[in-house]
């Protein structure tokens, strides 16, 4: 059960639910988020960096082999037809598809601090879908609870982007109001691997993925489906979590709302805050090794953060002072 600390959530919108309009008006933003191969380079871990695959490449036509072709790139059905040593010829794709992957599960429907953790994917991935527009990539992706999924294939322009928006917004609303069904961890853990199998459907070589979730309940599936996926692609995971999930709060007594029923919670041992920390820590340190194993981007964010500031401090670019204003 996901609860709301409801002493510490200011009387303001978007709390609960993200609206349309405010993803809409997230477009001014995007362009001070390129996503070109080329000017990304992506930390990884804080501790070196490297750079994306860039874009795709398609299949253009077959020809006879000659001196230096790579031996990986033959056309054997070709070959075997002619009797004659054929390679494969490819052209770089025009644009590169940008996929999001947005986790909409009931741990994502938690806060203590500005808003729910999936109010904050649906504005991430907002900006994401805009950038990838403004700069002539194609963008789509999957959007998922325990109770459905909504899957939009890459697609070019304004339209695209804002029929995705639309879909952050709808399926963020249905997800909050069925957020108190009971639903197991096993079930979560099959409805992230189930996404993620599907998102290998619609990925292409070269495709930059970003997946954005807390990455709670993610089984051995899950797991082998983006070591799948990383072999061609690039993959970003955004972690996003609440400051409480961080750390517990000062000494005190708190109550705690699902909406329907209230707990206290004691923080007054500081044992008991410690291992508390040093949980989120081991789990952070997990999620990055995986990241590591796999040859993945990983940009932790709290709902408390300055988000634009952090994704272009996490993908290596330079945030202006006026961005950073609006990013507020």
């Amino acid at each position: 059960m996901q609860h709301q600390i409801t002493d510490n959530i200011p009387g303001a919108d978007d709390i609960v639910r993200v609206r349309q309009s405010t993803l809409i008006g997230l477009s001014r933003d995007a362009r001070q988020l390129p996503l070109h191969s080329r000017s990304i380079r992506a930390t990884f871990n804080g501790q070196y960096q490297s750079a994306f695959k860039g874009r795709g490449m398609e299949f253009d036509e077959s020809r006879p082999y000659q001196p230096g072709d790579d031996i990986r790139a033959m056309d054997w059905r070709v070959t075997a037809r002619t009797g004659r040593a054929h390679s494969k010829v490819y052209r770089e794709e025009r644009e590169r598809p940008v996929l999001l992957w947005v986790d909409y599960r009931q741990p994502m429907f938690f806060a203590t601090q500005q808003h729910f953790k999936s109010v904050l994917a649906a504005r991430v991935a907002a900006l994401l879908a805009w950038s990838a527009s403004y700069h002539g990539d194609r963008s789509g992706g999957l959007i998922f609870s325990e109770h459905g999924h909504s899957e939009l294939r890459p697609a070019r322009g304004k339209t695209a982007s804002l029929h995705f928006i639309q879909q952050l917004a709808q399926q963020q609303a249905a997800a909050s109001i069925a957020m108190h069904t009971g639903v197991t961890d096993d079930a979560a853990a099959s409805a992230a691997a189930d996404s993620l199998a599907r998102l290998q459907h619609v990925s292409k070589p070269g495709s930059l993925i970003f997946l954005i979730s807390d990455f709670r309940d993610m089984n051995e599936a899950a797991w082998l489906r983006l070591s799948q996926l990383s072999r061609n692609a690039d993959l970003v995971l955004i972690s996003v979590h609440d400051p409480l999930e961080q750390q517990l709060p000062p000494a005190g007594d708190y109550k705690i709302s699902d909406g329907q029923r209230e707990l206290n919670l004691s923080t007054y041992s500081a044992q008991q805050r410690a291992r508390y920390a040093q949980r989120f820590l081991m789990q952070q340190q997990t999620l990055q090794n995986k990241c590591r194993q796999l040859s993945m981007h990983l940009i932790s964010l709290s709902t408390a953060d300055d988000y634009l500031h952090v994704l272009q401090q996490g993908l290596g670019l330079q945030m202006t002072a006026s961005t950073r204003k609006r990013a507020r």
